[in-house]
């Protein structure tokens, strides 16, 4: 059974399927890439998928390319979430890794305007266990990002005050 592969923080100039297939080619020839790209400018939407032959594979994919130098950027490779039926892979950017609940990110993270979905509210995620404040309706920051986060804020307050 194939694996598919989320490989985010892809540089969004011109990335080619050739050169992720480039950088996996060491995996072997039965490694797939493809390069997400956006319809109206045929740029590199910052994603991209690798489709391996097992799970094994796919591990070893992980622990060796996770965080590999492409054009001076390091990847993010995880697992990618299972497709469900109509979804398009644009809105598949979020990986399956985050274990806190609400793997498939907000509605607002992905878009929120899925075609032919029609005039449907945005579905909340309500976790029984928590407190119900008026922070909660705000849009929080992915664990996984949350120290790259916070020292973007750190520069940026950087910056305001130096300027």
């Amino acid at each position: 059974m194939s694996v598919r592969l989320y490989v985010g923080n892809l540089p969004k100039e011109e990335v080619d399927r050739q050169d992720l297939q480039a950088v996996f080619a060491e995996a072997g020839d039965s490694v797939t890439t493809k390069v997400i790209k956006d319809r109206k400018t045929g740029k590199c939407r910052g994603f991209g998928f690798v489709t391996v032959n097992d799970d094994e594979q796919a591990d070893q994919i992980i622990e060796k390319f996770n965080g590999y130098m492409f054009k001076d950027i390091p990847l993010k490779i995880e697992k990618a979430l299972p497709r469900s039926k109509g979804q398009e892979e644009e809105e598949q950017s979020s990986p399956t890794a985050n274990a806190g609940g609400n793997a498939g990110g907000s509605n607002a993270e992905k878009g929120g305007n899925k075609r032919g979905g029609g005039n449907k509210k945005p579905r909340r995620n309500t976790n029984s266990g928590t407190s119900n404040t008026g922070e909660s309706d705000a849009i929080r920051p992915d664990p996984r990002w949350a120290s790259e986060l916070e020292k973007l804020k750190q520069m940026l307050a950087a910056q305001t005050t130096n300027g």
